[in-house]
């Protein structure tokens, strides 16, 4: 079993990111009912986006220091309680907002503490059997893999269960409560510096050099807005723009969700198959052809069409987020992953404004103009990423 300790963060990993995206398909349950105004449902993703941002941020110099066992511990505990706030609060605006807020601190604390330590347990001083690549593909796996899946079963639980309000986060409740005890007993995988080397790291609060580095700015840095901007397209834009169409508006909002990050997570056991260098023009290349596809769906919807989108889209999001956060593995030192792959994970969150972004701008240019727009900037940095990946790679291709 010492060989599967990853296995075991994966796996609260994999039920923190589970009730941070159970709550998307609800939305459209929230709305639906009329109790709360649209503009108080629609700000709950901005509360769970504080919160992931405070979680990344906060929890990735902490891990650092204190080591990944302190930070990931309570992880699925938060998570735990931001759905009872969930739960009890249907009809309660701020409950709602607290129990958001909670969740995003939850995955902010499992993205770089649980992510951190998974990374470092599939290493060959904890895992025999581990490549180079296993870190950062157990890493992505766990998080698309609990944020499709959960948004499905909450979709199909809210759709067709009673009480929808309450038995997809009391199914949340009762996943975290299975999962925590896998914690306890698996190696901390990092020392706070303080007892390891008696100074705190060099860089201070945030791993600065890194962060500023060639290979972080224009290889993972390029790739992390399209993680969730292509997802959430596929997330929000186009279920909401069919919803008028749906007979079973919750099931099939969740049905598409999973179909992205589903497809992401297919995409992401793959990605070691490609050589290196092609990673990040292959991911960018991604985002063209799935952008594109959308301009066209966008305005001739239909089932089969909003479906294939989706699995374009879920290409895009699962080779970008596994090829931003191998490259951001390998810049980062030991004693820094964790802050910069809280940096690199805030940087993918950016995306989830694309949905707000391009309803605020849907008065003044067309659905097709704006996803056309997004297609182009695409190109650009696949452009970009050629002759980054040109300079990055030569001396290992040489």
């Amino acid at each position: 079993m010492k060989n599967k300790q990853w296995l075991r963060v994966a796996l609260p990993v994999f039920g923190v990111a589970w009730g941070g995206n159970g709550f998307t398909p609800m939305l459209v349950h929230y709305r639906e009912q009329g109790v709360l105004a649209a503009v108080t449902v629609d700000l709950m993703l901005v509360y769970y986006a504080i919160g992931v941002a405070i979680g990344l941020l906060g929890t990735g110099p902490l891990s650092d220091r204190f080591g990944r066992r302190a930070l990931m511990l309570p992880a699925p505990i938060v998570a735990l309680m931001g759905s009872v706030l969930i739960a009890s609060g249907e009809q309660t605006a701020w409950l709602m907002g607290l129990g958001r807020f909670c969740a995003g601190i939850a995955v902010g604390m499992a993205m770089t503490a649980g992510g951190s330590w998974i990374k470092e347990l599939s290493t060959p001083r904890f895992d025999a059997t581990a490549k180079p690549s296993s870190g950062a593909m157990r890493v992505a796996m766990s998080l698309s893999a609990g944020f499709g899946l959960g948004a499905g079963a909450s979709g199909l639980i809210g759709q067709c269960a009673p009480l929808p309000g309450q038995l997809p986060f009391v199914f949340h409740i009762l996943l975290t409560l299975a999962f925590q005890p896998l914690l306890f007993g698996v190696q901390e995988t990092r020392q706070s510096p303080r007892r390891a080397a008696g100074a705190i790291p060099r860089s201070g609060v945030f791993p600065l050099r890194a962060m500023f580095s060639f290979r972080f700015l224009f290889l993972a840095a390029a790739v992390a807005p399209w993680v969730f901007g292509t997802a959430f397209v596929g997330n929000a834009i186009l279920p909401q723009r069919f919803q008028p169409e749906m007979d079973h508006p919750i099931a099939l909002t969740g049905m598409f969700i999973t179909i992205v990050l589903i497809t992401g997570f297919v995409v992401q056991r793959g990605m070691p198959l490609l050589p290196a260098h092609l990673r990040p023009s292959l991911s960018l290349g991604a985002v063209v052809v799935s952008m594109s596809a959308t301009v066209f769906v966008v305005d001739h919807l239909s089932l089969l069409r909003v479906a294939f989108a989706c699995v374009l889209l879920g290409v895009s999001y699962g080779s970008c987020m596994y090829t931003g956060l191998s490259e951001t593995i390998e810049v980062a030192v030991p004693n820094e992953l964790g802050s910069l792959s809280g940096v690199y994970y805030s940087l993918t969150y950016t995306g989830m404004v694309f949905p707000a972004l391009l309803t605020a701008l849907s008065g003044s240019f067309t659905y097709p103009q704006m996803l056309g727009f997004g297609a182009a900037v695409a190109v650009v940095l696949l452009i970009v990423s050629v002759w980054a990946s040109r300079r990055v790679y030569r001396p290992q291709r040489g």
